[in-house]
């Protein structure tokens, strides 16, 4: 996908706004851009396509599971991984 034509630092590319779509769907994103993707979803057509489509699924998902809970099991178990952190450390040897 190409570039929002005006360029410049401000700008917006169509991978950028696509890898983020989800984060500005949950307005996730901070003020500075939050807006650097709405202009460029003002601008883009097939990017506002996805965009309308994000809107769709999480409409979708949200009337779908409206009447029923995920188990209380399965909720520990998400708040455990999301709230665990595990650090990995690499030591290269000089041969």
């Amino acid at each position: 996908m190409a570039e929002r034509p005006q360029g410049g630092e401000d700008a917006v590319d169509c991978a950028g706004v696509l890898l983020r779509l989800f984060e500005f769907v949950d307005n996730e994103t901070g003020p500075v851009d939050r807006a650097r993707i709405q202009a460029h979803l003002d601008d883009c057509g097939s990017c506002l396509a996805e965009y309308d489509r994000d809107l769709l699924l999480k409409a979708l998902v949200r009337r779908a599971c409206a009447r029923q809970s995920a188990p209380p099991e399965l909720r520990s178990q998400i708040l455990t991984r999301i709230t665990s952190t595990q650090v990995t450390v690499v030591r290269r040897t000089e041969t």
